[in-house]
């Protein structure tokens, strides 16, 4: 869900998402995936991973180097397909790392 809040020197109104559920993903050269699935009210995910990546959403998922390629060290933000049944897998693109992922409300 977005909400609204205030720009405390404009006064103005700005788009914000609450900060929920955090999960890590060890990215290795066999997919992994978030141990549990995003909440129901979790409809946006944040990501950033240490390491080149590519990223594949399901209720089971496995990543390969086929699907959504993530950059090292860039911050993402994906509709999550179906809240309270999909998680995130993760596979590196070179040398391991960590996805952090957050669910936004």
């Amino acid at each position: 869900m977005t909400e609204m809040a205030t720009d405390r020197k404009s006064g103005s109104a700005i788009q914000a998402l609450q900060i929920g559920t955090e999960q890590t993903i060890s990215v290795a050269s066999s997919s992994a995936a978030t141990s549990n699935a995003f909440a129901d009210t979790s409809g946006v995910v944040r990501v950033v991973s240490t390491t080149d990546c590519h990223i594949a959403f399901a209720a089971s998922p496995t990543a390969t180097t086929s699907n959504t390629y993530l950059p090292a060290n860039q911050v993402e933000y994906f509709k999550v397909p179906v809240p309270g049944t999909s998680k995130l897998a993760a596979i590196r693109a070179n040398a391991d790392g960590t996805l952090y992922v957050t669910e936004m409300a």
